[in-house]
Formats: C-alpha cells, structure tokens, sequence
C-alpha cells in the first residue's frame, strides 16, 4: 500500500436525507480503526441543503453532483470511480457507522481472499437488529413473502427470507447483504462491471451480490462491524413511487436472470407484480408510508 493511498474508501450516496447526511460523513471520520477514509458524496439532486451543511462539518470532501436523481446504482458506481483505496464501503446517507467497524471488515478480507462483500450488523434507531443478512429466495419462499410478510411476519417464508433465526452475533456466508451499507473488494466489485444501472432504486444490492457471487466471490454478514440505519429516510418524500419502484425492480430482475423455460413464467408474474403494487401504493396514498413494498426477487 503506497503512504498516500487510504486502506478504505466511502461512497455516500445522498437524496434528500437532511441533517442525516453530516451525521453519516462525521461517523465516518470518526471510525479511525482501519486509518482515516476518503469519502465522496454522491448528491442525487438534493434541494434540502443537506451537502451545504455536510460541507461546514467538513469542507474537505469530495462531491460529486450529477443535478439530477440518477438512481441509487448509478450513483454508487460514479462515487467508486472517484475513489482509490482497494476497500470501498458504499452506503446510505442514513447511516451511521460505529468505531471500529472498518477494521473489523479489512480484517475479514485479509483472513479470506476469496470474500468479495461484506455486510455489517444494521441496527435499527431504537436498537434492534434489521435483518440485513439475506437468502436469494425460491419461487414459492418469494411468492409466500410477498403475500404474508407485512400481515403475519412470522410466517416460514419470511422468516426463511429473512433469515431471522439465525444468531445475529455470529459471522455466516450469505447470499446477499443489504446495500444500505456494504463493503467491497473493489477488484471483486470491478470484474463484474460495477452495479447494474438499469436499477433505479430497490434490489440493486442482491443484483450486485449475485452477480459477483456468480463470479466466485464470497458474501459474508460480519457482526463485528455495525451501522445504524434510519430505513427509508430518503423515500418517505414519495412512498407511493418507491412502491412502484420497488415491483418494477422485482420485475426487472427476473426479467434479467430468469432463464431457460423458466421465461415463461414472467407474464404471470408481471401480472402478479402490478396487482400487488397496485394494492400496496393505494395503502401508500393512504397512510403516506410505503407498507408492502418489501417484494423478494426469486433466486
């Protein structure tokens, strides 16, 4: 490693969070444990003055403003690109990571040069655990989810989806992690070409993952390194479009890696997909919260 180059890098990638944004960046520096970060900020077109007020905490650091919401992976990819170190956590601006989280995700890499991601242990505000640590589901666990997930969270699908009887203390290899924050070997992250664009917002973090997984590379929730998560800070501004973007999404990624006669599936769950989104946005319209919007993408 060259003096001049940081061991990690961070990819902030910012719509509309508000105050949340300068907590995050001040976390960041905060969390010496691996050496000090290079953070970039992506602003997606925020008009809140979130940036201006991250910039009087911290005039150092490097934005990138695109003026315009290029979506969530869009944004990513621009932020790593503007990057150098060969460790790159890419998260939400509603995010706070805790002191020494970054040394315990480097360590993880260094134990195991196969391992290409890493998700923390996510920590909702009132101190319980969010389910970041995922399965790529069958139909059936992806279908039984969708239909039970938001009126009876204990079902078999859910919980299987979620993976919620696993001990949340112990490291596992997983399918997938949540990208409101996670680490990547950035050779890893660059051999499959970065994070598919076509995804505005929702399941670009278990694209990602399968495809570098695909690739031969190890995913692994690491409960040494932990983030605090403000969920869905951001799209409570619109909870009506994140529900059409979250089933969108769903569509686009079966669409993407259905394949064989497996294709001829997709109509049926076009169909599926609209009706739900269709209930769960008029829930949206209602309460202003985007509740059945959680839709799991078949592996």
């Amino acid at each position: 490693m060259t003096p001049d180059r940081p061991r990690w890098a961070a990819v902030v990638v910012e719509y509309e969070s508000g105050p949340l944004l300068a907590e995050c960046v001040d976390a960041l520096r905060a969390d010496d444990s691996a050496g000090p970060v290079e953070v970039v900020v992506v602003d997606n077109g925020s008009t809140g003055g979130s940036v201006a007020e991250m910039l009087v905490r911290h005039p150092d650091v490097a934005v990138i403003a695109p003026h315009a919401n290029l979506g969530y992976a869009r944004g990513a990819n621009l932020g790593v690109a503007a990057t150098r170190a060969p460790t790159v956590l890419v998260c939400n601006a509603d995010t706070r990571i805790e002191r020494g989280s970054a040394r315990a995700v480097l360590d993880a890499f260094a134990a195991d040069d196969e391992l290409a991601v890493v998700g923390p242990h996510i920590v909702n505000p009132d101190g319980s655990t969010y389910p970041s640590a995922r399965s790529a589901p069958g139909t059936g666990v992806a279908v039984g989810h969708a239909l039970l997930g938001r009126v009876a969270p204990g079902n078999r699908f859910t919980r299987a989806y979620r993976q919620t009887d696993a001990d949340p203390d112990r490291p596992r290899d997983v399918d997938w992690v949540s990208g409101a924050a996670l680490w990547f070997r950035r050779d890893a992250l660059d051999r499959i070409g970065g994070w598919d664009e076509r995804y505005f917002m929702f399941l670009e973090d278990v694209d990602v993952c399968r495809s570098i997984k695909d690739a031969g590379g190890g995913i692994r929730y690491e409960p040494a390194a932990s983030v605090i998560h403000v969920v869905g800070a951001s799209r409570k501004r619109a909870p009506v479009r994140s529900v059409v973007d979250h089933h969108r999404a769903a569509y686009r990624y079966l669409d993407k890696w259905c394949t064989g006669p497996r294709r001829m599936a997709l109509p049926a769950a076009a169909a599926f997909l609209g009706l739900r989104a269709a209930g769960a946005a008029g829930v949206a319209a209602v309460t202003g919260r985007a509740h059945g919007g959680n839709v799991p993408a078949p592996s």
